[in-house]
């Protein structure tokens, strides 16, 4: 299960994105968005994921944040597909519960090849700092189209917005690394019974 590692361009007229990721790494991050609220989200992915990523983006920031958050999450998910490449020996399925003080989130994710997502979450507060809340869901839109994946994510409870996020993205990350990991009892195989995903 080495070199599982990609690195993915994305250009457009809205943004230049370039990911890189290592899913056998150990954390490692090294971003460049222009976002530090999405970046200190990344790092929670990454840390808990055991990911090396590494994002360079550069996008309309002027207008808003919208076109580089959804198109770091389908850079990002483009990168993953093609650094895990067949799929062969995965467990396929992840979950996670994290709780970050008064509160909690669930995500669960399923390397199926069908692009999924059911994001429910509400925040108390429209922005954490300057980072509109509303691109998170974008962001793993993004991430779940061009990863085909599926993913739930449930804030269960929580009264701060950061806090809400920041479980999330920690359990995103746990819950990938779950569905990363070698099924040593599969061996080479597909974990699927219709034998491709």
């Amino acid at each position: 299960m080495s070199q599982r590692q990609a690195r993915v361009s994305r250009d457009t007229l809205e943004t230049q994105i370039s990911v890189s990721v290592n899913l056998d790494g150990s954390g490692i991050v090294n971003l460049d968005t222009g976002l530090p609220f999405l970046e200190h989200m990344l790092e929670q992915v990454a840390r808990h994921g055991l990911l090396d990523i590494e994002i360079k983006a550069q996008g309309d920031l002027h207008i808003d944040s919208h076109h580089t958050v959804e198109d770091i999450g389908i850079t990002l998910g483009q990168a993953v597909a093609k650094a895990l490449a067949d799929k062969r020996g995965i467990r396929r399925y992840g979950h996670a519960y994290v709780p970050l003080d008064e509160a909690l989130s669930r995500v669960v994710i399923d390397f199926s090849g069908r692009p999924g997502l059911q994001y429910h979450a509400v925040y108390p507060r429209a922005r954490i700092g300057d980072f509109d809340v509303d691109l998170l869901h974008e962001f793993f839109q993004g991430f779940c189209n061009h990863a085909s994946v599926t993913l739930h994510i449930d804030s269960l409870r929580g009264d701060n917005a950061h806090h809400i996020a920041e479980t999330i993205f920690k359990a995103f990350g746990r819950a990938m690394r779950m569905a990363l990991e070698a099924d040593a009892a599969l061996g080479n195989q597909l974990p699927s019974t219709k034998g491709s995903l």
